[in-house]
């Protein structure tokens, strides 16, 4: 009876913990549209709200972390609980990281305001970061289904973000190349391009998270990448 009481709290626990999770999830998905509709119609306040919002975001982590600790101090799991508490944990990592790259995008909307997009690229950094919130969204259905298919799809679905970033840095890079005064704007758009980029890498880790959960292992392949262009240059 004991035990039993005992695994009731503990799973009590992890819902209430997945709960942040999925919430601290929702504002990350928002968070992303909302700092790709800024940068696109060049919306300021929208954009302020963006960097306001990551607060949240960074508060939602903090708060899990703290549970996560204390199931582990009180519960002491072993085997499979304690693979779940610290998949959590790292979870709301990669999420945290994602809202910090959607208030860089958010920082440098304000800059570009003074400047012409010369490459008519803010649609296309909205289709980018438009694949990665949809990423998000099953790598956390994934997660909450335990569904190592859906979290498989995810992470060949980052090939395709690769791509996009790629086609943008080589337009950035021949905008720049043909008039010195796009530098500075192009400079700014490569950024926010990367920082979408990234975002796909970290909804990726949650992903393999989630195999790694159900599974033991992680996945052994490398990630596939579309291409390596731009990093070699980012490189040199």
């Amino acid at each position: 009876m004991v035990e039993q009481h005992i695994a009731s709290a503990f799973d009590r626990d992890l819902e209430a913990i997945q709960a942040q999770i999925m919430k601290m999830g929702g504002l990350v998905e928002a968070a992303i549209v909302d700092s790709a509709r800024a940068l696109e119609t060049r919306d300021e306040e929208l954009a302020q709200q963006v960097r306001i919002g990551d607060q949240a975001i960074d508060g939602l982590e903090e708060l899990i972390n703290e549970e996560a600790a204390r199931v582990i101090a009180m519960r002491a799991p072993a085997a499979v609980d304690l693979r779940v508490v610290l998949s959590v944990m790292k979870i709301a990592g990669n999420l945290e990281r994602i809202g910090d790259y959607s208030k860089n995008i958010a920082k440098r909307t304000g800059v570009l305001v003074q400047w012409h997009d010369s490459t008519d690229s803010s649609a296309a950094l909205r289709r980018m970061a438009r694949e990665v919130e949809l990423m998000l969204k099953d790598a956390l259905d994934a997660y909450i289904q335990r569904d190592v298919e859906l979290a498989a799809d995810v992470i060949l679905r980052d090939r395709e973000v690769d791509q996009m970033y790629n086609a943008l840095f080589r337009e950035f890079l021949t905008h720049m190349m043909e008039d010195p005064r796009n530098i500075t704007s192009c400079m700014h758009l490569h950024f926010i391009a990367k920082n979408i980029e990234r975002m796909g890498d970290h909804v990726t880790s949650i992903a393999e998270e989630l195999i790694y959960l159900v599974t033991g292992s992680r996945p052994e392949d490398d990630r596939p990448k579309a291409d390596t262009t731009s990093t070699a240059i980012e490189e040199t």
